[in-house]
């Protein structure tokens, strides 16, 4: 004879029914209702008190019997899941409907080296069609061989907003434990940014930028920022080039000082710059789209003296870039600190100086009046700016009376141009 399991919370004995037939009972209480079930035999009363036992199991851990198609590690995944989602404010079926709409797997594990291939390609041929400049594509090039020595054999998608962050604030080789400018920081960034954007939007072999969830820094100008020469030192810089094989070198040094334009013989406006536009008769240059670094035309006033420079070593004769310029170029900036830009900076800075306009001097240096307040406004002085603008040529200097009296000074009135701003003279 079988006995009851002591351990259960529900009992199996035998019942006399009315009829004289004994029966077994099982009883006991489920859920707070009292269970109190008969059977003909023991075997089946037993079955059942297992029954109500698992079942009572089940009520206390918070375990259910279902009858389900998924596998046992599906049913685990599903358990995990909504475990996870418990305490959120919408059903697990949104989010799951939510991912399946805005997520998109990687297209393919394509390496870094073939994802920097293919953008580089495309931006050498931006290079080709004057979108960027030569300048800047050798920026990117030195960006990107940077970022595959840090990652030789990563695949694009291995790199992350956690690997990214110390690649972005890196110093350099030789001084590594130096934090790097925000500039710089910045601009790292933005290559980077662009590059990530081309794999996500244009090759989806991302599903989104690594980049996204990193900011820029956000940088404080100063005004009197851009670096300048003094007059003396323009001078200087120019009484030299005039002793330079003839003078070859006067028309770029002068077209860059004394017109803003911008110098790189590589790929600047100057390396576009064709002598028809440089226009003495109206005492204008003209910068075309195809010349201007904005692909903007603008036209800026050849002033007295730099129209004596160009009377004394006319265009006919002296080429804007000579042959031998780019191999003396490197020797002339040493001896006189010029940096990239500082000639376009000098004359930028000198102009609103002498002419008080931020307007008039925008428009002739192709930049935004809020570039010229921010950088140029009060770097040098009036008295500066007039004896700038008084450097004449000294070596073929017996043409300086003859250009004086040929050439009427400027009369500028700077409100009368379109959107000029006059400033109050210096005091």
């Amino acid at each position: 004879m079988m006995k009851t399991h002591t351990a259960s919370n529900f009992t199996v004995k035998p019942f006399k029914n009315r009829n004289g037939v004994t029966s077994w009972r099982v009883s006991g209480w489920l859920h707070g209702l009292r269970v109190r079930k008969n059977f003909k035999n023991k075997q089946d009363a037993f079955v059942e008190r297992g029954a109500l036992d698992l079942k009572l199991m089940q009520t206390q851990s918070s375990l259910r019997p279902v009858t389900t198609s998924l596998s046992e590690e599906q049913v685990r995944e599903a358990e995990i899941l909504f475990q996870k989602f418990a305490c959120k404010p919408r059903t697990l079926a949104f989010y799951a409907d939510h991912g399946l709409t805005h997520y998109k797997e990687p297209a393919s594990q394509i390496s870094l080296a073939d994802a920097v291939k293919a953008y580089l390609e495309i931006r050498r041929d931006d290079e080709k069609r004057n979108v960027i400049g030569k300048r800047q594509l050798k920026t990117i090039e030195s960006e990107f061989a940077e970022l595959q020595r840090w990652f030789p054999t990563q695949n694009l998608a291995d790199l992350t907003t956690d690997l990214l962050r110390p690649y972005l604030n890196r110093g350099n080789l030789a001084r590594p434990q130096i934090h790097p400018a925000r500039k710089t920081v910045n601009l790292r960034y933005g290559h980077l940014f662009t590059f990530f954007r081309f794999a996500v939007v244009t090759k989806e072999w991302l599903a989104k930028n690594p980049l996204a969830k990193i900011s820029r820094h956000k940088l404080e100008h100063s005004r009197g920022s851009a670096p300048t020469l003094s007059a003396q030192k323009a001078a200087e810089l120019m009484a030299h080039v005039e002793t330079l094989h003839d003078g070859a070198f006067v028309p770029y040094y002068a077209l860059c000082l004394f017109a803003g334009i911008r110098p790189s013989v590589q790929d600047g406006e100057i390396s576009r710059l064709p002598a028809k536009d440089v226009r003495l008769d109206t005492r204008t240059i003209h910068i075309e789209p195809d010349v201007s670094k904005v692909d903007m035309k603008r036209n800026i006033d050849i002033q007295p003296n730099l129209a004596a420079w160009l009377k004394a070593y006319p265009l006919d004769k002296f080429p804007i870039l000579h042959k031998s310029l780019a191999k003396s170029r490197a020797a002339i900036a040493k001896q006189f600190g010029l940096s990239h830009d500082v000639m376009r900076h000098t004359f930028i800075s000198m102009h609103v100086a002498k002419f008080r306009s931020m307007g008039d001097t925008a428009l002739q240096a192709g930049n935004s009046e809020r570039i010229i307040r921010r950088h140029y406004l009060n770097v040098t002085t009036p008295q500066e700016a007039e004896a700038f603008f008084n450097i004449m040529p000294a070596l073929r200097g017996k043409l300086r009376a003859e250009t004086n009296a040929a050439i009427a000074p400027i009369a500028v009135v700077p409100a009368s141009r379109p959107g000029a701003e006059t400033l109050p003279a210096a005091a």
